[in-house]
C-alpha cells in the first residue's frame, strides 16, 4: 500500500550533505537519551553533551503527510539544523475521525484504550507513524510527540463530552509508552489548552503516569500550554515534568509574555524552560492579517533571541503552512499564503539554525541570562528598547563571554566587566546569515559603546563579547 523506494531514501540522504549539519548526523547511527543537566537549567545526552533543542512545530506531519511527503519534509529540518520535529498523534485537524493519507484512523470506537493495531506490516495508522518516527530519528531528529491535541482531553467532541478520561487516558498513554520505548522521543503532553479544573489535571497526570510505566521513564516529558501560557502554571512541582513549556504566542511585540520566560527561568524548584511555540513565519499576526498583517523572518528571529537570552534552553520555530501542512487542496486554516511544501524554505526556516551554532560554539551549559551587560538596561524605551526593539543580553557565569542581542541595527553601550580578562575581542554575528565579523581586542574598563555594520530597520545583530585569552573561534564555528 505504502510506495516508498530505497532510492528516494538515498537522496534524502544526499539531501542535507554539505550543510552545516552534515557531519554532526553522519556521525551518529541511533539517537541516544536525553536528560536533564546537572545544574537543571538545560538538556544534554546520556553522556553529559550539550543538546540544543531546535524545534519545528510539524503538528500534522503524522495526519496529513504521506510516506514521500514525510522524507522530503524531515530530510528539509535536517539540513537546516533542527533537532526536534513536534507533531501530533491525535492530529487537531478532525484527526480522530479524518483519516490519514492511506485510509486509515488511529483509534477505534474513538477510544483511546483501543489504539486501531491491525496485524501485518504497512496495514494501519500506528504503522504510518512508526515510518516518520523512523525517518526522523535516521536523520537526528527526535520527535517532540504529542500523543493527542488538547481538544480530546478538554472539549466536548464525543457525545457532548472529551475523548479521554482518567482511565483511558492512562492505558493510552501506557500503550505509546511501550511502542515508542525505545525510539528517538521527547513526550509533550497538553496540546495548546488551559487546564481548568482537577479532572483535566488529574487526566494529564494518568497519561503521563502511563507514559512513565509504558517506557520505563526513558523519555522526557513536557507540557504545551494555551497561548501565553506555561506548564509552570498547573505542573511545575509535579515530578513527572522535566521541563517547562511556554507558549508565547502569536504577536509581534516583545510582550508580558516574553518576560514570563524568565519567570519561569527563575522558578523554584529549578527546571529548564523552553518557548515551545512563539509567533510563526507567515502568521497573520495576533491573528489579524487585515490590520497588523503576516509575520515575517525579521518577526521570527526575535523571539529566538528573546527567549534563548531570557534563560531558555533551546527554540521552537513554526510556519504558518507547515504546521497544518496546507496545500490548495485542503481547506485552509487563517489564511496561509504559501503550500506546506514550498513554505519549508521561507528564510526564517533556515535562520534558526544560525542561534544553535552561535551558542553551540562557546561554552554551553555555564550561560545565564543578564540583561545587566548592557547600559541603561533598566530603561524601557529609547535603549534598550520596547515592543519590537527590545535588546536583550546573556553570558557566561565564568565571564568567559557575553552576548548582546539588538533587533534594530543601533548603537548602544556595554558594561565589558561582565566579561573576564585583561582584553575583550568583539564581534558581530549577523543573524541573517550566520556570519561573524572581528570588530577587534579592546581594554576591560568601563563603558564601551558598540555600533553595528549595517543601521536600521529589521538589521538585527548579535554583539559577542570573549576573553581573548580564551582563544575562541569567530561565533557560530565549532
Amino acid at each position: 500500500m505504502f510506495n516508498t523506494s530505497a532510492n528516494l531514501r538515498i537522496l534524502l540522504v544526499f539531501a542535507v550533505l554539505g550543510s552545516p549539519a552534515c557531519a554532526w548526523l553522519e556521525a551518529r547511527a541511533a539517537a541516544p537519551k536525553l536528560k536533564v543537566s546537572e545544574n537543571r537549567r538545560f538538556l544534554v545526552y546520556e553522556d553529559g553533551r550539550p543538546f540544543f533543542y531546535l524545534g519545528d512545530t510539524a503538528w500534522e506531519l503524522f495526519h496529513r503527510l504521506n510516506r514521500e511527503e514525510a522524507d522530503r519534509y524531515l530530510a528539509n529540518r535536517a539540513a537546516k539544523g533542527f533537532t526536534v520535529i513536534q507533531a501530533v498523534a491525535l492530529a487537531e485537524l478532525d484527526g480522530h475521525t479524518d483519516a490519514n493519507p492511506y485510509g486509515f484512523l488511529p483509534l477505534a470506537d474513538l477510544d483511546p484504550a483501543q489504539p486501531a493495531v491491525r496485524e501485518g506490516a504497512n496495514n494501519d495508522y500506528w504503522d504510518h507513524v512508526d515510518y516518520i518516527v523512523n525517518q526522523a530519528e535516521a536523520l537526528g531528529l527526535y520527535i517532540g510527540f504529542l500523543p493527542t491535541w488538547g481538544r480530546y482531553w478538554h472539549d466536548a467532541v464525543k457525545d457532548g463530552k472529551p475523548v479521554f478520561t482518567r482511565d483511558n487516558a492512562e492505558r493510552y498513554g501506557e500503550w505509546l509508552g511501550m511502542r515508542y520505548r525505545d525510539k528517538a522521543l521527547i513526550w509533550i503532553l497538553g496540546g495548546d489548552r488551559t487546564v481548568d479544573d482537577d479532572t483535566q489535571k488529574e487526566i494529564i497526570a494518568a497519561m503521563a503516569r502511563g507514559l512513565r510505566r509504558g517506557d520505563g521513564g526513558s523519555h522526557l516529558i513536557t507540557f504545551h500550554p494555551r497561548g501565553g501560557g506555561s506548564s509552570s502554571q498547573y505542573f511545575h512541582e509535579a515530578d513527572w515534568l522535566d521541563f517547562n513549556m511556554r507558549q508565547n504566542g502569536h504577536g509581534a511585540e516583545y510582550t508580558g509574555r516574553y518576560e514570563h520566560t524568565r519567570a519561569d527561568y527563575d522558578r523554584k524548584p529549578v527546571k529548564p524552560v523552553l518557548d515551545g511555540e512563539p509567533l510563526y513565519e507567515d502568521h497573520p499576526v495576533s491573528f489579524d492579517a487585515a490590520r497588523q498583517g503576516h509575520s515575517i523572518a525579521a518577526d521570527v528571529r526575535r523571539p529566538l533571541y528573546w527567549d534563548l537570552f531570557s534563560g531558555a534552553f533551546g527554540h521552537t520555530y513554526g510556519h504558518h503552512s507547515v504546521w497544518q501542512m496546507w496545500t490548495p487542496a485542503r481547506k485552509p486554516v487563517n489564511n496561509p499564503l504559501l503550500p506546506w511544501f514550498e513554505a519549508v524554505d521561507q528564510p526564517g526556516a533556515g535562520q534558526m539554525q544560525h542561534a544553535r551554532w552561535l551558542l553551540e560554539s562557546r561554552p554551553f551549559l555555564s550561560r545565564i541570562p543578564d540583561n545587566d551587560v548592557i547600559v541603561t538596561s533598566a530603561v524601557p524605551t529609547a535603549v534598550p528598547g520596547s515592543g519590537r526593539y527590545r535588546m536583550v543580553a546573556t553570558r557566561d557565569a565564568e565571564g568567559s563571554y557575553a552576548m548582546v542581542y539588538t533587533p534594530a541595527g543601533r548603537s548602544f553601550k556595554v558594561r565589558m566587566n561582565k566579561v573576564k580578562g585583561p582584553q575583550v575581542k568583539a564581534w558581530w554575528y549577523d543573524p541573517r546569515t550566520g556570519r561573524a565579523q572581528l570588530v577587534g581586542t579592546f581594554p576591560n574598563t568601563g563603558e564601551r559603546e558598540f555600533t553595528p555594520p549595517a543601521m536600521g530597520e529589521m538589521q538585527d545583530w548579535v554583539l559577542v563579547l570573549d576573553d581573548e585569552s580564551r582563544n575562541f573561534p569567530p561565533p557560530g564555528r565549532p
